[in-house]
């Protein structure tokens, strides 16, 4: 796998700082949709990219961390997994496209969209009417689906399940939007409200579809209707399948490989050399339990490397107007999965098959 370099590209006068990578790049999006759709081009960038680093976040402490390989969309590669993981990464993506688009519209980034005001004076709840600027989250989903949609060319079944899981981040941002309400009245009595439908944090919707990843519907197809490829009985099947599934749940066809030991072929690093957590300030039973899931139960020993961190400290102000502090250096103790001398590598157990992470 290439390192990862930085690329800046310049798209309507906008610069963009978009990372690329061997396996996939969010420059793929620029080359899909109408021409028309150009002018958007870098918020869909900075959009995957946001997707990107949030399902870095989510998974930062499980033995599949997100690595860059995965971030490839599209089923042209024929050895395309359609894992739970792969499912997560296709709704992040497509979320983070959307939610940068509407974001921006609402902003007033682009000419051709603005608030969504289709509801504005219609009575919404006792005590409160629709006013105000909603966030257009119609445009959003209309442009990113132009796009991130476009990326999926395929035919079959693996297609449809990443076409599902597209359709499954964009309902994410609708589903955790939130109403927000300003008050009007003699003397603050907010005797009436006009309120506004806006955007969730992103975090928020990360941890949405980390639910949605959890709870993911594993797709049991019939294997000897779908040798039949692309005909009518085929199409027949899949159809069947996804009948019972909603559209705002996560779908995958295939169990998830041991993601304890490295797989080259598959752009799997595995667990060992990675850093987990032992002891640290408000950190979640998760977190603490990354040495045990990382380390010991991918047949790997805990090592405490002592790493110096220089920071500023001591830190003063100093009329008029400058902050001037010190630089302090301390020893930190931080934990990483190593070999054991003794373990041979057919020793490890692997215990992540399936569900487990």
């Amino acid at each position: 796998m290439k390192r990862s370099t930085l690329l800046i590209l310049s798209i309507t006068g906008v610069y963009s700082a978009i990372l690329h990578t061997a396996a996939w790049s969010v420059n793929n999006f620029l080359m899909t949709g109408p021409k028309a759709y150009l002018t958007y081009s870098s918020s869909v960038a900075a959009g995957a990219q946001s997707g990107m680093e949030e399902c870095k976040f989510q998974f930062g402490w499980e033995r599949w961390n997100c690595p860059e390989s995965a971030l490839q969309l599209s089923t042209h590669n024929r050895l395309r997994s359609a894992t739970r993981e792969t499912s997560f990464v296709h709704a992040i993506s497509s979320a983070g496209v959307m939610y940068t688009l509407t974001r921006n519209c609402s902003l007033g980034d682009f000419e051709s969209c603005g608030c969504d005001d289709s509801r504005n004076g219609r009575v919404g709840g006792r005590g409160w009417v629709w006013g105000g600027c909603s966030d257009n989250v119609e445009f959003g989903e209309k442009v990113s689906k132009l796009f991130v949609d476009a990326l999926e060319t395929g035919h079959d079944t693996r297609a449809l399940i990443n076409l599902h899981n597209n359709e499954a981040g964009r309902f994410a941002v609708k589903d955790t939007m939130k109403r927000a309400c300003k008050c009007h009245g003699v003397s603050g009595s907010c005797s009436i409200q006009t309120c506004w439908l806006q955007l969730a944090e992103f975090r928020e919707i990360g941890n949405y579809l980390k639910i949605k990843y959890d709870q993911a519907h594993k797709l049991e197809m019939d294997k000897r209707r779908m040798r039949a490829g692309n005909s009518a009985d085929s199409r027949g099947a899949t159809a069947e399948t996804f009948h019972h599934i909603h559209a705002t749940e996560l779908v995958f066809l295939e169990d998830s490989p041991d993601y304890c030991t490295r797989n080259a072929s598959l752009g799997h690093h595995g667990t060992e050399g990675r850093e987990c957590l032992q002891t640290g300030k408000n950190l979640s039973q998760w977190e603490k339990r990354s040495c045990r899931r990382l380390c010991t139960e991918c047949g790997l020993r805990v090592e405490e490397r002592r790493t110096e961190v220089v920071a500023s400290c001591n830190c003063k102000f100093h009329w008029c107007c400058t902050v001037r502090c010190e630089q302090c250096r301390t020893l930190v103790a931080k934990h990483f999965c190593t070999r054991r001398d003794s373990a041979a590598p057919n020793h490890i157990r692997q215990r992540n098959r399936g569900h487990r992470r």
